[in-house]
Order: structure tokens, then C-alpha cells, then sequence
């Protein structure tokens, strides 16, 4: 089972899985594992009439620790040497997560970070499910001590005791998982709480696996067919918008539950089945099936990141053969060995969990030393305008400083020069620079105002948008201050403005409370009466039509092209003036990861806009127009000749591949402001400030 369970997530992760649900099968792990541990810890109850918890984790942490500490170790010195300087940093921040089996609590950290999703994954990622093992493992003897020593004192049976605390645990933790899965989809995937009842069934199987020694080798037979089966539904019904886990988990749970039921108590001859299971070739990989999954996933995420695209058929082979290559020397030279019993005693045994802690610790922080060192180098001065007279396209550079600056920019990526050596914002901070919201981060509701600018200015401004209008706040505040704003800005992330109706991430629901927000944003403009409405975002991945969810481009396309035109229609009676400020060029490459490579060049990092991207900013000019509503292009102070560079200046334009920072929007602050009308004359309907 571990060894179909192996197979079929590495399939589904290098791309060539038939089936949309690949990730199913770590619950066969949590399955498997919850039934084997329990049934161990029995038998030692049976026998010595209690459990060693001294021997209990020596026999862990002579299973988890050594091969995962080398392949966390490997992972990290990988990342430094082939991916991006500024992932590598993050893989050492995730390399000490990993260490303290908390690497769950971290990826679900950033799962609820809506400016990391467009993030690659990290080659440790996977270590969430390890984490979330070892959490209960950590609990499950202590439990089953407790039910035993009040069995003795109660004079009841230690295996009913056992019984109801995890029939217990494992009913509440699947009532959680359900109402998880969809109320906090962002969290659940990655929450102990919610994958508990997974080792449960695992464990009350394992109780009564004694029912099963009068069965027949048919009905065996027939019940692990049934179990494959629905493991295999499961793989191609469940989707990423399946809520999950929850309801749709119990499908290869109790698969995975039958399968283990069937083979337990067996002393006939096993039926056709279970002999299938039991071939040589399926109990190698079940063997190494630990150090398979530990190595698959970063040789297959450092290799996609170390090339900047999609593994092709032949490089996915070479991969997957490294990997088992890996594998197999990790089994054997590491697993093998340390699981192997020995005269140590168990308090050395023990070490292990420190010891292995400090190694990771250290290679975090030479990992580290080496990104400081290599980003920290270099005296290359920032690109001026005086370097270059004439614009990419041959013509003289632009009257306008901020405009001429991206065009001597554009000019020097084309040349090939050599990264500035002080960006602005510094690499290292990229991920984390965002704007901030102050005391209104708009979350959660209740929702409230929270005013800002000059609180004691003439005029009133409303920001409304997502994300993308969330980035032009450091622009807007630098304005709002100096020419006298009372500003609002009434922004959620990942919430359009448009009036179109959201898919909550990792759903297939409407967003609810997306669609409150925008109704209550537009109940204070109403109350407010601003002098100026800026609205600004962009489209979200997927949209609601006729209470199904859908992320075909033609539909959204329409969506959004009748939500900008309602949100215009409603906005423009409210203010005095209402604008839309253009959604900024998308690039097809995030700027930490080609500015971040050891032998980058601003030439590696000239990208073009994304056209989808750009066709979907279109329908917010058609809509301005139709409504007779001017409308900011914000273009020019990002590409020139269709060509947008990552670096303007010394200022490093983009944190992701579709939000500006914080230090290049302030930047932007007076040509924003005389385009939105906020310093002097307005000058909008696409024309360059």
C-alpha cells in the first residue's frame, strides 16, 4: 500500500498522472501508518502489560530522523547552489520549521498568505505530512498508557478504554475536518486537527483487526478490491477545489482501511489480491517508500526552478531515475542502518532528535552566510537617464522623468548590463514588502474605517480594489499628504471590485464574504461622499455563473466586463469624480527569482506583459469609457516597447509577478498623482503623466 501510495504521488507531482487527485494518497500514509503504529503499541500492551514510551520514540526516531536530516540538509545546500538566491533563503527558514516537525504550521502560514501564492513551492513542502505524523505520534502512546492505567485501576478493559478515546478523538476530529474544510480551506489541508481521524480509522482498524481471523479468503479478497477501488475514484473525482479533507477524504480512507483490514489476522493463503500486493518489485518501493517520498519532491521542484520553467518528458525521467537512485542509497546506507537494533542505549538513541535539530540549524545558517555573501556583492551603480540619451525604440527619451527612467532602464536590460549591486527594496526583504494597511487590514469583519492621509485635509479620497489596488497605497499616502487628502482605501486581497461574484480559493463556493465587503465598501462611499473614487484590481481566477464555479477565459471575460460596467455605474452618482487606475503590466517572471540567480543580467529579466492579463485590463478601459469615466494607464512606468524591466533605476519594480513594492510605488507618487488629478490638472484617458 505505501508503495502504490509512493508511486501514484509522484506520479501526480512530475505532471503525467491521468488523475486530478494525486494527492489523495498521503492519506493512505496517515491510513497505514495509524493502523501499523497501533497495532505495535498492542502487542507491547498484550506483552509486558504496559508501553515503554522511552522505547516508543528510540524506535521513531531511529525511523524519521536520520534520512530526513540528510535529505532536509541535501535540500537546502541544493537551493543555495541551483535555484534563486532569495528561495534559497526561504528554504532555510523552512529547513527549521522542518527540524522542530512543524512544517505544517508553517505551509499552512503561508497557505493564508494571499501575496505568497504566486510563490514557487518550496523543495521542503512536502515535510508538512511528516509533521503532521510525528504530532501524533507524539500523542498517541501517552493516550494509550493513560487508557491502560485506568483500565488497571478501574478494572475494565484496556483495549474498550483505548477504543472510546480514539473512537472519540477520531469522531470529533472528522466533524472538524468537515466544517475546516470549507470554512478555512487555506488551513485544513495542512492541520493536524483536521488529518487526525485519518490515523484513527488507522488505529480503531487495528482494534478490530481480531474480527477478521474467521473470514474467508474470498470476502477478503473481495473487500481489498473494494478498498483499491475506491482509492482510484478518489484519485479522479477529487479535484483542487474539492473541499478537503472532509467528507471527500473518506473515500481513500476507508479504501485504505479495507485494504489493511483485509489483510490483517490472515493465516490462509492469501487471495489474488493481496498476492498482487505482495510482489517483490511492490515491497522494494514500500521499503524505500519513505526516502522515495522524501527525495522526490525537492530533486523534482530544484530542478524546475534551477531551469525557470516545466520539466519536459525526457528531463522528468532523468529526474525520477535520480530520484530512485537517491532513494536506494538513502535506504540503504542510512535507514538501514540506524534501524537496525544496537547495543546504544536508548538515551544516546535519543540524541538523535537534537543532534539532528543542530545540523539543520547549522546548515540554515551557513545557507544564509552564502545568500548575504552573494547578493551582498558587486559595486554597479544604478541606472540614470544620463547613461543613455535615446529611447529602445531609437527615438529620444521621454520629457517626462519617471517614463524616461523605464525607458533607460529597457535600454540597459537590452544591453546586457550588469544587476545595480544597491537594489531598492533589497532582494532579501522582497517577498515581504507589501503595503500596509495600518489598523484596517480588512480581513475579517466587522469591517470599520480607518482614515488616513492628511486626517485633517479639505478633500476625501476612496481607494476600492484587491490586491492590485492595495500597492498603490505608499503613492497615494506621499499624494494625499502633501496636496491635503483625507484618504480611505477600502482593499481586500483577492477581492475584485468589479461586481462579479468571487470563488473562495481552494473552493468551488462563492466567496461570501467577498461579495459583503464590496456591499459594505460601497455603503461608505455613499456615507462618505468623496471627492474622488479610485478604483483599481484585477480579475480573480475563478467566478460564480449560475451557482457553479468556472475559470473559462471566455467567461470571465464577460463576467468582468459587466462587473466593471455595474461597479462604475454604481460608483459614479457617490463621488464627485470616480477614476479607474489601470491594473499594471503582469510579467511572466517573478523578479526575486531571475534578479536573485548568481549570473543574473538585467537582460535575463526584460519580460513581456502577460496578453491575458492585459486583454483583461482592456474590459476595465472599455467600461471607463462607456461610462465616461477617465481612466489612468499605468503602463509606461513599467515597460517600454513592450518590454518591462525588473529593475527601474535602482528600484526594483514588482515583488511578484503582478504587485508593485512599496519603495517603487512612492516613487511613482507625483506622476500617480498628477494622473489621477490629486496635483494639479487630472491627466487621464490613457495619456502618460
Amino acid at each position: 500500500m505505501r508503495a502504490l501510495a509512493v508511486l501514484a504521488i509522484m506520479l501526480f507531482h512530475a505532471g503525467y498522472s491521468p488523475y486530478p487527485g494525486g494527492f489523495v494518497t498521503l492519506d493512505v500514509f496517515f491510513v497505514v501508518s495509524g493502523f501499523l503504529i497501533t497495532s505495535l503499541l498492542l502487542k507491547e500492551v498484550a506483552r509486558d502489560g504496559t508501553i515503554s514510551l522511552t522505547r516508543f520514540y528510540v524506535r521513531r526516531a531511529r525511523r524519521i530522523l536520520p534520512a530526513a536530516t540528510l535529505v532536509t540538509i541535501a535540500t537546502v545546500a541544493a537551493s543555495v547552489l541551483w535555484i534563486s538566491l532569495v528561495d534559497a533563503q526561504d528554504v532555510a527558514v523552512d529547513a527549521l520549521w522542518v527540524a522542530l516537525f512543524a512544517g505544517n504550521v508553517r505551509f499552512a502560514l503561508e497557505g493564508t498568505d494571499y501575496f505568497a501564492a504566486e510563490a514557487s513551492p518550496s523543495p521542503l513542502q512536502h515535510y508538512w505530512s511528516l509533521a503532521v505524523e510525528e504530532q501524533f505520534y507524539l500523542v498517541l502512546p501517552l493516550v494509550v498508557v493513560a487508557c491502560v492505567l485506568w483500565a488497571v485501576r478501574r478494572g475494565g478493559s484496556h483495549r474498550r478504554a483505548i477504543t472510546v478515546a480514539l473512537a472519540a478523538v477520531t469522531v470529533v476530529s472528522f466533524a472538524w475536518s468537515v466544517h475546516a474544510s470549507v470554512a478555512s480551506p487555506e488551513t485544513a489541508y495542512f492541520s493536524t486537527f483536521t488529518r487526525t481521524w485519518e490515523f484513527g480509522v488507522g488505529a480503531l482498524l487495528a482494534l478490530a483487526a481480531p474480527v477478521m481471523r474467521g473470514v474467508g479468503r474470498r470476502p477478503r479478497g473481495a473487500l481489498a478490491l473494494l478498498g483499491l477501488g475506491a482509492i482510484v475514484v478518489a484519485c479522479f473525482t477529487v479535484t483542487e477545489s474539492t473541499p478537503f479533507p472532509g467528507w471527500a477524504a473518506l473515500l481513500p480512507v476507508l479504501g485504505t482501511g479495507a485494504v489493511m483490514i483485509a489483510g490483517a489476522e490472515a493465516h490462509q493463503t492469501p487471495g489474488l489480491t493481496q498476492r498482487a500486493l505482495a510482489c517483490a518489485p511492490l515491497r522494494w518501493v514500500g521499503d524505500a517508500s519513505y526516502s522515495l517520498y522524501l527525495w522526490h519532491w525537492p530533486v523534482l521542484v530544484v530542478a524546475s526552478q534551477h531551469l525557470g520553467r516545466d520539466l519536459t518528458g525526457p528531463e522528468t525521467l532523468f529526474v525520477v531515475a535520480v530520484t530512485f537512485a537517491l532513494s536506494w542509497a538513502t535506504y540503504r546506507f542510512v535507514e538501514t542502518p540506524f534501524r537496525t537494533p544496537s547495543r546504544r542505549s536508548a538515551r544516546r538513541v535519543l540524541t538523535l532528535y537534537p543532534a539532528s535539530v543542530a545540523l539543520v540549524v547549522a546548515s540554515s545558517v551557513v545557507a544564509v552566510g552564502v545568500v548575504d555573501a552573494r547578493l551582498g556583492g558587486g559595486d554597479t551603480p544604478a541606472i540614470s537617464t544620463d547613461d543613455f540619451t535615446r529611447a529602445p525604440d531609437g527615438g529620444e527619451l521621454s520629457e517626462d522623468p519617471a517614463v524616461a527612467l523605464v525607458e533607460a532602464s529597457t535600454r540597459a536590460a537590452q544591453q546586457g548590463a550588469a544587476v545595480p549591486a544597491d537594489l531598492t527594496p533589497d532582494l532579501r526583504d522582497l517577498k515581504a514588502d507589501r503595503a500596509d494597511l495600518g489598523e484596517c487590514d480588512y480581513r475579517a469583519a466587522p469591517w470599520r474605517l480607518c482614515p488616513r492621509g492628511d486626517l485633517d485635509g479639505s478633500r476625501t479620497l476612496v481607494l476600492l480594489g484587491n490586491s492590485h489596488g492595495r500597492h498603490w497605497i505608499p503613492a497615494l499616502e506621499e499624494v494625499a499628504e502633501q496636496a491635503g487628502w483625507r484618504t480611505y482605501y477600502l482593499v481586500k486581497s483577492a477581492c475584485t471590485p468589479a461586481r462579479v461574484e468571487t470563488v473562495r480559493a481552494g473552493t468551488d463556493r462563492v466567496w461570501e464574504e467577498c461579495s459583503e465587503f464590496n456591499a459594505w465598501a460601497a455603503e461608505q462611499v455613499a456615507r462618505l461622499s468623496p471627492d474622488l473614487v479610485v478604483v483599481s484590481g484585477s480579475a480573480p481566477p475563478q467566478v460564480m455563473v449560475d451557482g457553479g464555479a468556472t475559470n473559462d477565459r471566455e467567461v470571465i471575460t464577460a463576467e468582468m466586463r459587466r462587473g466593471w460596467a455595474d461597479l462604475l455605474a454604481e460608483m459614479t452618482p457617490l463621488a464627485g469624480r470616480t477614476a479607474v487606475l489601470a491594473d499594471v503590466p503582469r510579467r511572466r517572471t517573478e523578479p526575486g527569482v531571475c534578479l536573485g540567480r548568481p549570473d543574473a543580467t538585467l537582460r535575463a529579466c526584460l519580460d513581456r506583459p502577460v496578453e491575458r492579463a492585459a486583454e483583461i485590463g482592456e474590459l476595465a478601459r472599455e467600461a471607463a469609457a462607456e461610462a465616461r469615466v477617465p481612466y489612468a494607464e499605468t503602463e509606461q512606468w513599467f515597460c517600454a516597447d513592450g518590454r518591462c524591466p525588473a529593475v527601474v533605476g535602482e528600484f526594483v519594480t514588482m515583488r511578484d509577478t503582478g504587485h508593485v513594492t512599496t519603495a517603487y510605488a512612492r516613487e511613482l507618487a507625483r506622476p500617480l498623482g498628477r494622473a489621477l488629478g490629486m496635483l494639479g490638472r487630472p491627466q487621464l484617458d490613457g495619456r502618460r503623466s
